[in-house]
């Protein structure tokens, strides 16, 4: 799933590539993905682009008051291309979910493509003219790169949820999934089991200053890729998330697994756990 880091930098991908452009034909192919009616998609058309922004894990354009908000979910993408077809996709069931065509001042007509691998469609398209009249955006609470450590503190101190669980409630922090909570807790040697409001003041800073470093170094390395080269920059710059089996980097303990139905995450007993391994169960819980 993109999370803040490819997020971010696919905002500024169109603010470098998109601003200055005249929105042309807007093709939909997956219907089941636009999630509003009123203004309807076809009412970006003609409209200049003036800007792009992000909310949590939520992309965003402006079109001159009118937004084009997605959320990727998990296996969502945006696909520039400079030559792109001009036939009208046919809606079935391809990647494809939205194109947006694109007139530049110097002439050439790129577009964008809105894709989503896998069978289930989860990738959303909203068209408003107020970012925050979208109901996830609107949810969301601060961002993991604008919360102070005080607010930080606050947050985890409210909940009774095991930390993991809290880093990636986009309601009480906006713009962490599973990959980058899987590091920032082994960058800051905690345990995914941990109760976050029990974490010690110094933890809770250790906590702190750990996603700030995974998260700011992952922007740096992602902003001004392209497009197409993000998704690989992100798996490089992983030492626990998706390694189950490998070698820690730190120190040099095998990567562990904990699976659920539909997902698992990562982490280094050794760095996190005191050593002890974590059950591969839905009810996980330590094993003593």
């Amino acid at each position: 799933m993109p999370e803040l880091p490819e997020v971010e930098a696919l905002a500024q991908f169109l603010r470098e590539h998109a601003v200055g452009a005249v929105v042309g034909r807007v093709d939909v192919a997956a219907l089941s993905a636009v999630k509003t009616f009123d203004p309807p998609v076809t009412a970006l058309s003609g409209r200049d682009v003036t800007g792009a922004g992000r909310w949590g894990k939520f992309l965003g354009m402006d079109c001159g008051g009118l937004w084009l908000i997605t959320h990727l979910s998990r296996g969502g993408w945006l696909r520039w291309t400079d030559n792109p077809s001009a036939t009208p996709p046919k809606p079935g069931k391809g990647p494809l979910a939205l194109r947006v065509h694109f007139f530049t001042p110097e002439g050439a007509t790129p577009a964008f493509d809105l894709t989503e691998a896998g069978t289930k469609k989860r990738l959303a398209v909203y068209i408003v003219d107020d970012p925050k009249h979208v109901p996830g955006i609107a949810r969301l609470g601060p961002d993991a790169l604008d919360v102070t450590e005080t607010q930080f503190a606050e947050i985890l101190a409210g909940t009774t949820q095991r930390i993991k669980t809290a880093l990636v409630e986009q309601s009480l922090l906006a713009g962490i999934g599973n990959a980058y909570s899987d590091e920032i807790l082994h960058t800051a040697r905690i345990s995914p089991f941990a109760t976050a409001k029990s974490l010690p003041e110094d933890k809770v800073s250790q906590l702190y200053e750990a996603m700030r470093t995974v998260l700011l170094d992952a922007v740096q390395r992602s902003v001004g890729q392209d497009a197409a080269r993000l998704k690989g920059e992100k798996r490089s710059g992983m030492r626990v998330h998706a390694r189950t089996g490998l070698p820690c980097p730190v120190c040099g303990d095998t990567v562990r697994e904990v699976s659920f139905a539909e997902r698992s995450f990562q982490y280094c007993p050794t760095c996190q756990t005191g050593g002890k391994i974590l059950a591969d169960r839905r009810m996980s819980r330590l094993l003593k």
